[in-house]
């Protein structure tokens, strides 16, 4: 009884360690100088895409956050019932989501949060949520 008990143990130990292993690590740093975000999924560099931040008057918070919380079909209760549609939220109010201005691009045009293209926003989105939010870091650098 006790070979089977510790058998079954190992086995669980494993099992436990495999599904840690295969959890990936999303890393999205944000510049706010180049209006850019880098995705690297374990270290290695998977997307770069152009964003836009907080305009003047709005800023964007730097520092290094987990990933709190995903909404797929968000609306800003701040801004006039604005759509944030695939919202990854880091930081309060704060987010990574998608934008439909997206001719603003690439310079700040934000209230604070990071605004990507709808295709990149939802990408990102599913990134995270199946990597896990817990193992999604958002790092933001002037």
């Amino acid at each position: 009884m006790r070979k089977l008990f510790a058998t079954a143990v190992a086995f669980l130990l494993v099992l436990f360690q495999t599904q840690t292993a295969l959890a990936a690590n999303i890393t999205a740093q944000i510049s706010l100088s180049s209006q850019t975000m880098t995705v690297t999924q374990n270290g290695v560099v998977k997307h770069r895409w152009r964003v836009s931040t907080g305009r003047k008057g709005y800023g964007t918070p730097t520092g290094a956050w987990s990933a709190k919380w995903a909404s797929r079909n968000h609306r800003s209760r701040k801004y006039n019932n604005a759509p944030m549609p695939f919202a990854i939220f880091f930081k309060g109010g704060y987010a990574v989501h998608a934008t439909y201005e997206t001719k603003r691009l690439g310079r700040p045009a934000s209230h604070g949060c990071v605004r990507l293209s709808p295709d990149n926003a939802a990408t990102f989105y599913q990134m995270a949520n199946r990597s896990g939010l817990s193992n999604t870091r958002i790092v933001i650098t002037r």
